[in-house]
């Protein structure tokens, strides 16, 4: 299967392993900058390799390559463009999150990836990390019992050096804030396993200690759910002086679940009132990853490889890209209206909040870096 991957930032190592090791015929990259390129292909020993072709114009190598399956790494403002365009070329696609910047891009995604028949999966790779699917199989075999409530935790750390690496972060029009960047892989799974259907989101955004974003660095928000379960979402850049963690809780009547680590591949706390034989196992369990992007790509690539085989939908599919960012425009919405938000959101969009708050104190941008 021919796989192109278009954006050669700081992710696209990860996307370039998966591909790699599911076996594709990586068939080309796409960036702006043609060092990138060449700096991400000499890092996994691919840079002598002349079947890989190079294109700074993602529109030609659509037309040239004959791409079956391409992943979208850019700049999250890029994002669904460029996704649109490939479903209208028939090419299959992986979008980083956030899916878009806006509800109606999001919808319009979801609309023309099933009118074109092409797949459509949203990044959100930590549902693959081992502990989550034991939190998943443990939910779906009813061992919670009522689900009571459940909270997400993001503190991570994100310096002023990260945001000068690429002037685009940070801003409304390109990033969005913390929620938007850093913590919606957790406001996803906080969303899927609390049953998906949200009644009403309350949130409140700031912006702390980063005053050269647009954007806020930290974010607090309480969710209702129609199945009457609460959630609350806590996220932040600015924990000092680097990551610490990201947890995700599910509390049931008949269980209590916490996920830990830094990116949800611990298990930290693992009790049902029914015993099993996975609860030995599962107790303590740690996954190693090399970075708090976990080790989902590789199992990300393998179920969009074989939904395209199978015409099957993806496990993390496009509906599930738009309702991650639903629920950060909500945070965003409420925030900014200073009042609670009741779900679907619609025609929202990044830029609507774009005066959250004050001017920028001073702007980082490719001279300043």
């Amino acid at each position: 299967m021919n796989y192109a991957l278009i954006g050669c930032g700081r992710i696209a190592t990860n996307h370039i392993k998966a591909a790699a090791q599911n076996g594709l015929n990586i068939s080309a990259v796409c960036d702006v900058k043609p060092e990138a390129m060449e700096t991400l292909l000499a890092r996994h020993g691919l840079e002598c390799d002349g079947s890989i072709q190079r294109y700074t114009d993602y529109k030609r190598m659509l037309r040239e390559n004959g791409i079956q399956l391409a992943a979208i790494a850019t700049e999250s403002g890029l994002h669904a463009q460029i996704a649109l365009d490939c479903i209208d070329a028939g090419v299959n696609v992986i979008i980083e999150k956030p899916m878009a910047m806006s509800m109606a891009d999001a919808e319009e995604i979801i609309r023309r990836s099933r009118e074109k028949g092409v797949k459509v999966c949203a990044c959100h790779q930590n549902r693959f990390n081992t502990a989550v699917q034991e939190m998943r199989k443990a939910l779906e075999q009813g061992r919670f019992g009522k689900l009571s409530h459940g909270s997400i935790h993001v503190h991570w750390n994100r310096n002023r050096d990260y945001y000068a690496q690429a002037p685009w972060r940070g801003t409304w029009a390109q990033d969005g804030g913390c929620l938007m960047n850093q913590c919606i892989h957790g406001i996803d799974l906080l969303r899927w396993m609390m049953g998906d259907e949200v009644e009403e989101v309350y949130g409140v955004t700031r912006r702390q200690l980063h005053g050269y974003l647009e954007c806020e660095d930290v974010g607090m928000a309480v969710v209702k759910f129609k199945n009457g379960a609460i959630g609350s979402i806590e996220g932040t850049a600015n924990v000092y002086p680097k990551n610490l963690e990201e947890t995700l809780y599910l509390f049931g009547e008949s269980g209590t679940v916490k996920l830990g680590g830094k990116s949800t591949n611990h298990i930290d706390v693992w009790d049902f009132a029914d015993k099993c034989e996975a609860d030995s196992r599962n107790k303590g369990f740690q996954e190693a990853a090399s970075n708090v992007y976990g080790n989902g790509h590789t199992a990300l690539y393998a179920d969009m490889i074989d939904a395209i085989l199978n015409d099957r939908t993806p496990y993390v599919d496009a509906v599930a890209g738009r309702n991650a960012l639903e629920m950060v425009l909500a945070v965003y919405q409420s925030s900014f209206t200073k009042a609670p938000v009741r779900l679907p959101v619609k025609n929202a969009s990044s830029m609507d909040f774009a005066e959250s708050f004050p001017p920028p104190q001073e702007r980082l941008t490719a001279e300043t870096e």
